[in-house]
């Protein structure tokens, strides 16, 4: 597997103060293709926009509406960053906010046609990252094309026509009949109709004939994800409920990490390294709510090959917990290192 050594130029996040006037974010280090905003300072909905849907676009990761078209959202992506209009969920005056960005092929997309539905597809292959737009026929064992090359690790599904749940796939989830959703607490659900029980090739995804992905005549995004040595790491752990927590290796020091308990129904949750730069990092987001940025029990170290859980909470570890997570880096460790579990 080929190794990442710059994560900076393929993932960032990004923080800033809104002013209630347009507002150009830079600093980003790239183009970024998918933008995910996030108010810290007071409530307000995870705002989700990318290059394909196009901006204004956006999905709140902590709903099941439809695609809404804000006008003052983002209203432009830049060559270091992106704009943001006057919307208060994310640009209200002085009031702060996280940006995660990912960088795909810098482009609206270009056809594919490797599945049985032909999607338009954004993909950044080297670093395992694609954007791509569908539309749903209905049709049991339909097919998609990623655009990838390789399996995807995980996949974050939403209708954009309809108000249905968001829809994660994730290799650690025990089988492909296997889902969480994105919007809300659940444990996993076995349904045999979601990915027709077939786990993605390095070509195409497989869907069933659930709306949440194929939704006759519905226009539906998925964002996929393939793990990259140095980059980035998709797997689970099982908690041990301790303050001395276990010891995740991920290779390189983590920048973003993402956890959900997939046998209970805890929070998802958010950390990161530019809003909570030191050990512990216990400064909170949920993909799930809408809520204010929260110093919680949910902490980690992050470490220079992985992160280790400093947490009695059943957010993150609760004892026997099954957790899967999804991690991007800030820095690679050398190739001679292996898992361990002392600071």
């Amino acid at each position: 597997m080929a190794q990442i050594d710059k994560p900076g130029l393929h993932f960032n996040t990004k923080l800033y103060t809104g002013t209630g006037s347009s507002n150009a974010i830079t600093g980003v280090g790239f183009q970024p293709d998918w933008v995910w905003l996030k108010k810290r300072s007071g409530s307000g909905n995870n705002f989700l926009t990318d290059v394909v849907r196009g901006v204004t676009k956006t999905i709140y990761s902590d709903a099941t509406s439809a695609e809404a078209t804000q006008s003052q959202g983002l209203t432009a992506f830049g060559a270091d960053g992106f704009t943001v209009g006057t919307n208060t969920n994310i640009n209200g005056s002085s009031n702060t906010n996280v940006s995660w960005n990912w960088k795909a092929a810098n482009s609206a997309g270009s056809s594919n046609t490797d599945g049985t539905i032909t999607s338009t597809v954004s993909a950044n292959t080297t670093a395992g990252f694609s954007i791509v737009s569908y539309t749903g026929n209905g049709t049991d064992g339909a097919t998609v094309g990623h655009g990838l090359g390789v399996a995807p690790d995980m996949m974050i599904i939403k209708n954009r026509s309809d108000t249905q749940y968001w829809v994660v796939y994730h290799k650690d989830l025990e089988g492909a009949n296997n889902h969480l959703r994105l919007d809300g607490t659940a444990a996993k659900r076995n349904d045999l109709n979601m990915f027709s029980s077939t786990a993605p090739t390095s070509s195409v995804f497989e869907i069933g004939t659930q709306p949440q992905v194929n939704g006759n005549t519905n226009n539906i995004i998925s964002y996929c994800f393939a793990e990259k040595k140095g980059y980035s790491k998709f797997g689970s752990y099982t908690g041990n409920g301790s303050a001395d927590g276990i010891f995740v290796y991920t290779g390189f020091k983590p920048a973003f990490v993402l956890i959900k308990r997939s046998d209970g129904t805890p929070n998802w949750t958010i950390n990161d390294t530019a809003r909570d730069p030191t050990n512990v990092n216990n400064l909170r987001l949920f993909p799930n709510q809408n809520v204010v940025e929260s110093s919680g029990s949910d902490s980690m170290d992050m470490l220079s090959n992985g992160f280790k859980l400093r947490s009695t909470d059943g957010g993150n570890n609760f004892s026997g917990g099954t957790f899967i997570y999804m991690a991007f880096g800030q820095s690679l460790v050398g190739s001679n290192n292996v898992p361990c579990t002392a600071r």
